[in-house]
């Protein structure tokens, strides 16, 4: 048995019946990492030793009857932005080369008491800022499917690591769509909640406004799981909302008969390639055989979404990162002047040159021209008035549809160091998910599809806050009459 090829739901219902031990399944991860992790480079740091002293003990609570979580003994990669106490927390920066938190987010407070099995740090576009994770100072993460192509990003180690069997799940983090594009490049699942579903407490902020943690897995049923643990209400988090959170796994219903799903007109206009469009068209057919009604909408503020999330972005960003300066901790540039208020001022300087990458580096500086004196009413407050207006457009539409669906990308991956060099093609690689984050919105993208290279191919769908259920009944649904999420990569 390949255990780390198993779903989580999978090696749950072994470990209960105690045909495996916890040991075996994290030595599995452990032996798949050594076979391809030069290949693929999709961890910062992996907890060899802690994790097999952390597996025997869960063995032995097993032993005892003590079983409890469906999450308890599996392996689950953490992207290198959330925190762990005690485990260094990079953002694939020099800047934070050499951090370790003193505390455990909120996301992986939870995994450790029910028992998940914390495997390792995954690799990431730098600061969460990149949609190949190519900009990283660990280096470029590899796509499992084809090691030449990228593997999206931000969240694109956490991606690989799912799809190479490195990991049984992961998690990510999404701020225009760093979980559902690599989620959508890697063939597998992934999902990002409505605004403060899941708490930020511990996530390494890029912009606040935006970012939401959320879980990647082989199949939609692992996604529920870990959405059933993820979810609820952190009074540390003053974004997160004190809802009533349900038993996702009750979404998992083989049915949408009678359901309306919308398709927005703006998303299959040029620049989406044509193995993507019979890809989605394909998918479409199969959710209306299987007795969903499908109709085309109108989102008409779409074409400024990514206008409007470069400046919001980068404005926060510009913001959250000024507290990197080589003063209180990570890494601190060396000063040659002799007077200290001159050698303070080129630390905090060569600090940040040197310790920031490029793609931080462009991000910040637009994003501070944004916020500046005699710009601030011109770009960035005109940019949250339409972010309103791109909210409304979805507010709108859900009063006729119960989701609606497109492609995760207008591409296929792409080759590493395709557009490295051209920030704008790489901005509009997440074209058709930086409108959810704008809005608020859950989403989510699952396999659809490869092309004729065997590349993979996503599709998203979006329903309105805190109907995710909706989503996962949608997904479930064409997951369990295709076979897309069953495919295993040669990496």
């Amino acid at each position: 048995m390949n255990l780390n090829e198993f779903t989580a739901h999978q090696i749950h219902d072994l470990l209960v019946r105690k045909e495996i031990r916890a040991v075996e399944v994290t030595e599995a991860a452990l032996r798949r990492i050594d076979e391809v992790e030069e290949k693929v480079n999709a961890y910062v740091t992996v907890r060899r030793e802690e994790v097999l002293r952390e597996a025997e003990e869960i063995d032995r609570k097993i032993h005892r009857g003590e079983m409890g979580s469906p999450l308890m003994g599996i392996p689950i990669a953490i992207k290198d932005n959330i925190c762990a106490r005690g485990v260094k927390t990079t953002c694939s920066s020099k800047i934070l080369y050499n951090f370790q938190p003193p505390y455990d987010a909120d996301v992986v407070d939870k995994l450790r008491k029910v028992g998940a099995i914390l495997i390792g740090k995954t690799n990431m576009d730098e600061f969460a800022m990149g949609s190949s994770t190519e900009n990283s100072a660990f280096g470029a993460t590899h796509n499992p499917w084809n090691l030449g192509a990228v593997p999206g990003g931000s969240s694109g180690g956490s991606a690989a690591a799912v799809a190479a069997g490195e990991s049984i799940l992961a998690l990510g983090s999404d701020t225009g769509g760093s979980i559902r594009q690599p989620a959508g490049f890697c063939a597998v699942v992934g999902m990002k909640p409505t605004y403060g579903l899941v708490s930020r407490y511990g996530l390494v902020a890029f912009a606040s406004s935006l970012d939401q943690i959320g879980p990647m897995a082989r199949d939609v049923r692992d996604t529920a799981i870990l959405m059933n643990l993820i979810c609820g209400h952190d009074p540390k988090d003053s974004t997160s909302l004190n809802v009533p959170v349900p038993d996702y796994t009750r979404a998992l219903v083989n049915d949408i008969k009678g359901l309306k799903i919308g398709i927005p007109k703006e998303y299959f206009g040029e620049g989406i390639e044509l193995e993507v469009r019979e890809a989605i068209d394909k998918s479409i057919e199969v959710l209306k055989k299987l007795g969903a009604s499908i109709k085309e909408t109108s989102l008409p503020h779409t074409e400024y979404a990514v206008a409007i999330y470069y400046l919001i972005a980068t404005a926060e960003a510009s913001s959250n990162l000024a507290r990197y300066d080589g003063v209180q901790y990570g890494y601190r540039a060396k000063s040659e002047k002799r007077k200290m208020k001159k050698a303070m001022v080129e630390m905090y300087e060569n600090t940040r040159r040197e310790g920031f990458g490029d793609e931080v580096k462009r991000r910040i500086m637009l994003g501070t021209y944004g916020l500046s004196a005699g710009y601030y009413h011109a770009y960035y407050l005109k940019a949250e008035k339409v972010r309103t207006l791109i909210g409304e457009d979805f507010d709108k539409a859900f009063k006729d549809f119960h989701c609606l669906l497109t492609p995760t990308s207008p591409t296929p991956p792409f080759r590493i160091g395709e557009k490295i060099d051209d920030p704008l093609k790489m901005y509009l690689s997440d074209i058709f998910t930086i409108s959810a984050n704008l809005a608020g919105l859950p989403a989510i993208s699952i396999p659809c599809g490869f092309t004729k290279d065997g590349l993979p191919i996503g599709m998203q769908l979006m329903a309105k806050p805190l109907d995710e259920e909706t989503l996962l009944r949608v997904a479930y649904t064409f997951e369990q009459n295709t076979d897309y999420h069953l495919k295993k990569c040669k990496v």
